[in-house]
């Protein structure tokens, strides 16, 4: 499966790593980029993992960190279009697909 990730959900993934390496230290935001990692490996092998979320759009969140991805699978691709803080608005990447 070919994953890709919307410019948005990138710049909100690097600002995640930062604020944990800001707030603690350098092996907490390596562990986030990790669990991101891992957690796109999960669902490039199983892209139904996710929760149904509003329409075509699955949720999927991270084990070890309040944050959510926001995907959907068509075919052989998986479009990661939000990296989502657990505590925003729900619903605000809604115009990235």
């Amino acid at each position: 499966m070919i994953v890709s990730v919307h410019r948005e959900a990138d710049a909100e993934l690097l600002a995640g790593a930062v604020y944990y390496a800001q707030h603690g230290g350098r092996t907490v935001a390596e562990a986030f980029l990790d669990e991101f990692d891992y957690a796109v490996s999960l669902l490039r092998e199983f892209p139904q993992l996710g929760a149904p979320w509003r329409g075509r759009a699955r949720k999927f969140p991270l084990r070890r960190f309040p944050y959510s991805l926001i995907y959907y699978a068509t075919g052989t691709r998986l479009r990661i279009v939000a990296v989502a803080h657990q505590s925003r608005k729900p619903g605000y990447w809604n115009g990235r697909f």
